[in-house]
């Protein structure tokens, strides 16, 4: 490939050299990450970056869009396929703009939803108070009922619905390793009239893998997502309907014009590519190694004694008590692991008694070095090896000899696609 941005800017260069470098010689574990084929890698840098698309196919603001029309068409269509459902709007730009477009398409000023706790696994959101969607709508939290098992107490989950009769009734979550019971969200939505939807961008990839449940097979309406976290596509997010058209219409109005201008035609060529990527058989035997690796690593935690929350894994991700089981805040652990390549991120836990700058937990799962080509004698590996780092966090001769062994590791087992 001819280096076009080493000739004119240098500076650049150097920077993405520098991050391919780094994602070749570590190690991945933030469990919303991932690494894209090289040919979702290509479809996200063509000539589509070059061209408007106010509008949806067959009714764009701007000429010229015989080629914009198929893809976004070929987009929504695999879509669909794939998750299950009638509808698909393929232009959020990422996950958060998707739940924004999804209660503003869905409800007034001042109504209710009914999320999970972000201290319980809940994405910012679902109702954290630092986002301006709070100032807008009304948030009300459910939560685990055993932060040891990991069970939501749809008890409460019941009684609060009951109580407040919010509009909508939002299933997922940003750090919780275990599976939601998607029918009695439903069971309670119907008992006040509410519109059930699902965030699953943490776990798109493993629906569409078929070794996690289909929030649409047990009737709930909409499904948000991002695309480049277990579903291995470009950065983006996109919205699911079941099959109501009126509620179809209503999210395509939001996402355009209400708050969205131009979709970005590149990312959604990626995106087709990614969801076509998903569709073949060879995803599904992804998508059962994302979990077998993660209870690879579960069980060397557990045997070494570091607490998780939900007791452990039936997803992609752990979240671990590094605080209590280690004397390390998640702050400090993300730090000492960063040193030696092995990337995660500091994460509060259940009623976390902690700062959200400096929790007592980290998040760390398994997407990423799935994609890589890593089983579970790879992973058990590195389990060990992160905590060989937290336990003997002082000692740098230690940790040198721990760097090099993850270098010699990540070698044989090369990111998928790099830029330049």
């Amino acid at each position: 490939m001819n280096n076009f941005i080493e000739k004119q800017d240098n500076e650049i260069y150097d920077a993405i050299k520098g991050e391919e470098k780094r994602q070749a010689d570590g190690l991945e574990l933030i469990p919303s990450e991932n690494y894209v084929s090289r040919a979702v890698l290509e479809a996200n840098g063509t000539v589509f970056t070059n061209k408007y698309s106010e509008g949806y196919p067959g009714r764009r603001y701007y000429g010229g869009q015989d080629f914009t029309d198929e893809i976004e068409n070929i987009a929504r269509d695999r879509a669909c396929k794939l998750f299950n459902c009638k509808f698909a709007n393929v232009q959020p730009h990422s996950g958060a703009p998707a739940n924004v477009a999804t209660y503003f398409a869905l409800l007034e000023p001042g109504d209710t939803i009914l999320g999970m706790d972000l201290s319980h696994g809940g994405h910012l959101t679902h109702g954290s108070p630092v986002t301006n969607v709070t100032k807008v709508f009304n948030f009300v939290r459910y939560g685990m009922k055993d932060t040891e098992t990991g069970e939501i107490d749809y008890e409460q989950l019941r009684e609060v619905a009951l109580k407040e009769k919010p509009k909508v009734i939002l299933a997922g979550y940003s750090a919780y390793s275990r599976e939601l019971d998607y029918a009695k969200f439903v069971e309670i939505a119907k008992e006040i009239g509410a519109i059930t939807v699902a965030d699953v961008a943490h776990i798109a990839g493993l629906i569409a893998g078929g070794v996690h449940k289909n929030p649409f097979d047990y009737g709930f309406d909409v499904m948000t997502t991002t695309t480049h976290k277990t579903l291995r596509g470009p950065r983006s997010g996109m919205i699911l309907i079941r099959e109501d058209e009126e509620i179809a219409k209503k999210i395509d109005k939001t996402v355009f014009p209400g708050l969205q201008g131009g979709p970005h035609m590149a990312v959604i060529a990626a995106k087709a590519v990614c969801f076509k990527e998903a569709l073949d058989p060879s995803f599904k035997v992804y998508a059962q190694q994302i979990l077998k690796n993660a209870k690879a690593m579960e069980e060397v935690l557990r045997a070494r004694g570091v607490r998780m929350l939900a007791g452990g894994t039936s997803n992609h991700l752990i979240l671990a008590d590094v605080y209590g089981s280690l004397g390390l805040t998640g702050k400090e652990a993300q730090i000492v692991l960063d040193e030696v390549g092995i990337t995660l991120n500091m994460n509060m836990i259940a009623d976390d008694s902690r700062k959200p700058m400096d929790p007592s937990g980290i998040r760390f799962g398994t997407p990423a070095i799935t994609t890589r080509g890593f089983k579970e004698k790879e992973s058990t590996r590195i389990a060990e090896l992160m905590l060989d780092v937290l336990e003997n966090k002082d000692d740098e001769s230690k940790k040198t000899e721990i760097r090099r062994e993850l270098v010699a590791l990540c070698q044989k087992f090369p990111i998928p696609a790099s830029f330049i």
